[in-house]
């Protein structure tokens, strides 16, 4: 690999006192000779005080009185300075501090001295000594601003000078090891990437037909589905240097920089073609220059100058020489139109969240290396995971594999994967939080109604758990469904039945208790607003028809009335309407179902949480609701038996790792 310092745009130099890589200039040798004829005059000062006694000026007057000042004494506009006999009779050293400005010495010292016939002379400090006690602290204060804003600011640069050096981030063939066999779920994405690889192996077989490679390729997706892993992978595919950069390493505080360290990367890529360059978070500098507010809102002059150099040097290279830029963001609506308009940003690869199967796939990449038990479904797991992105997916393996280490397990079990799925959707556990037993009683009856009413709500998913353990910052209970397919529209039948289990907890607390809670706000604030887009969005309302008056936009800072004010009532009248059919729809199936109801209520109080399998066997009769002493007597008897496996001291059976089962792939999904 070349060398590292030249790369990221330093200098080396020998190694010294100042550390490797840090270069010598030649006011060096001056600096050090003028630093050491600074101490060494500082030091003669100081021994040279150091070495005579401090005496009070009174004291002197009463040594000259006696007469034991011996020798010549010595008078300077601040101090007076000799020697003086000791009762010992050992000549000392002495100085005294005389008063202020106003003091004269003629009048009351010399006098004094004079008769008694000690000689005395006069002495003026150097002017040289004052000017350098005067400038050293000026130097010093000069040399720290220099070292902590041009070395410190300028990215680690030994002078001004090489501020503009780039800090981009270069891994060469050997070390890009990532490849298309380890990004999953994305499938679509891959296929267009596979011809920039092409292209990057064996640029002649496009050029032979008078094709001309896109320059620039631009990744969009939320984050976390694989846009960096994605362009790692077109590299290691194509064995070519990756120059990694992100966005935000372009702007300092400095006007200029950014368009300085541009032009080197561009530099840089050419002399190693063929290379990829890859820009992530490229809308830091990529926004556009201008807007409804013109520049005076968010514009910055050193963020506009990088992307202009930025816009020039896409302009100014030939991708025929086997460079190709790759960008990646997840806000595309505020990138400047110039940087992805034809010839710059050619192709855009969307990269979505990942459906059933490519979450499927994507936890086989992840459960490579983790003793997965061999009854551990990654098709269940990816089904429970709608909406997910692969580094969610990720955090959920992680999240299983660090659980089942904490069991003292020999494989990550299903138990850990849908406890790992809680805690990234849902948060952690609160069984610390203390519940009152009417408030606990309350939480289990409203969950149960959540689930009955999904239960018997023909175009909703299975329940999948019912759990009265307090998860997160708000949530005292969860009623949870379990998808059983990707779906990317709604039916209004499904809505409707969407809105009946919204409104199931906050009818089964009418039912048992004759009264409501705030228990069900999240429950009424959702119902709401599904009911309004109904109306107001898709058209589903016979009395407003088939208008989709759309949404507010709450970042603008006006609104326009968008309908008319007898517009908006009729869609709070439909809304209504829609919510109050809810509502009965789910007080039929409740009442309907009353001691079944109690029966699981109390039953909830007990285990705190109930599987959806039990769920349904319970709601259809075949499986007898047990009675809840005999519940909590099953549930301490498991609980004291999983205590004693945890406390058995390990074995080499224990110990050994559990090997990687075998996971037959998934049947094909049928097409629609």
């Amino acid at each position: 690999m070349p060398d590292n310092d030249k790369n990221n745009g330093r200098r080396s130099g020998p190694d010294g006192p100042s550390g490797p890589g840090i270069p010598r200039t030649r006011l060096t040798p001056w600096i050090l000779i003028a630093l050491v004829v600074l101490g060494l005059v500082a030091f003669n000062q100081w021994f040279s005080t150091a070495s005579r006694q401090s005496i009070d000026l009174s004291r002197f007057y009463d040594l000259v009185d006696q007469g034991k000042i011996t020798g010549k004494v010595t008078i300077s506009a601040t101090q007076v300075s000799g020697t003086y006999t000791d009762a010992d009779g050992t000549s000392k050293s002495f100085v005294a501090t005389l008063p202020g400005s106003n003091y004269d010495p003629s009048t009351t010292l010399e006098p004094k001295l004079q008769a008694k016939g000690i000689d005395y002379t006069g002495t003026q400090p150097s002017p040289w000594f004052s000017l350098l006690a005067s400038i050293l602290p000026l130097v010093l204060l000069m040399g720290i601003a220099y070292y902590f804003l041009f070395r410190r600011v300028g990215g680690g640069a030994a002078n001004p000078l090489n501020m503009g050096k780039n800090k981009v981030k270069i891994y060469d063939r050997k070390e890009m090891k990532t490849t298309f066999s380890d990004v999953a779920g994305v499938d679509e994405a891959k296929e267009e990437l596979k011809e920039i690889v092409e292209f990057l192996k064996n640029p002649k077989k496009y050029q032979r037909l008078g094709g001309r490679i896109p320059k620039g390729v631009l990744l969009l997706g939320p984050p976390g589905c694989g846009k960096t892993l994605l362009a790692r992978a077109v590299a290691g595919e194509a064995n070519v240097p990756f120059f990694f950069m992100s966005g935000s390493e372009f702007v300092e505080m400095f006007v200029g920089l950014g368009a300085a360290r541009v032009r080197e990367l561009f530099q840089q890529a050419k002399e190693k073609a063929p290379a990829l360059v890859f820009l992530d978070e490229i809308d830091t500098i990529g926004k556009g220059r201008s807007g409804v507010m013109g520049a005076g809102f968010g514009a910055h002059d050193e963020r506009e100058q990088t992307l202009n150099q930025l816009l020039v040097e896409m302009d100014g290279f030939d991708s025929s020489k086997g460079v190709i830029i790759m960008a990646a963001t997840n806000r595309p609506d505020v990138l400047d139109p110039a940087l992805v308009r034809p010839g710059r940003f050619d192709r855009q690869v969307v990269v979505d969240p990942p459906d059933l199967r490519g979450r499927e796939e994507i936890l086989r990449v992840h459960a490579r290396g983790v003793a997965l038990d061999p009854a551990v479904e990654l098709r269940m797991i990816a089904a429970r995971t709608p909406g997910f992105t692969g580094a969610d997916l990720e955090n959920v393996v992680n999240e299983a594999a660090l659980l089942a280490a904490r069991r003292e397990k020999n494989s990550v079990t299903m138990e850990e994967l849908e406890e790992a799925i809680d805690r990234a959707s849902m948060g952690l556990e609160r069984k610390s939080r203390v519940i009152s037993d009417r408030e606990k009683v309350r939480v289990a009856a409203h969950e149960m109604g959540h689930a009955l009413v999904a239960h018997f709500c023909e175009n909703l998913d299975p329940v999948h758990r019912v759990t009265i353990v307090a998860r997160g910052t708000a949530a005292l209970g969860l009623t949870m469904t379990r998808p059983l397919e990707d779906r990317y529209m709604a039916t209004e039948p499904e809505l409707k039945d969407m809105l009946a289990f919204a409104m199931g907890g906050r009818v089964a607390e009418e039912i048992v208790f004759g009264e409501v809670s705030t228990g069900a706000q999240n429950d009424l604030e959702k119902a709401t607003q599904i009911a309004r887009a109904m109306v107001a969005e898709y058209g589903m309302s016979d009395k407003v028809g088939p208008l989709s008056l759309g949404r507010d936009d709450p970042n603008a800072f006006w609104q326009q009335p968008k309908i008319s004010g007898e517009t908006a009532q009729l869609i709070d009248q439909e809304t209504r309407r829609l919510l109050d059919e809810a509502h009965d729809k789910a007080e039929r199936i409740l009442k309907d179902r009353r001691q079944l109801l109690d029966e699981l209520r109390d039953l909830l109080l007990v285990v705190e949480t109930i599987d959806g399998d039990d769920i349904e066997a319970y709601a259809t009769g075949t499986k007898r609701v047990p009675d809840p002493e005999t519940a909590r007597r099953e549930q301490d008897e498991r609980a004291a038996a999983a205590a004693a496996v945890a406390l058995r001291p390990a074995t080499a059976a224990h110990t050994r790792r559990a090997p990687r089962p075998v996971i037959p792939p998934a049947p094909p999904l049928p097409a629609d």
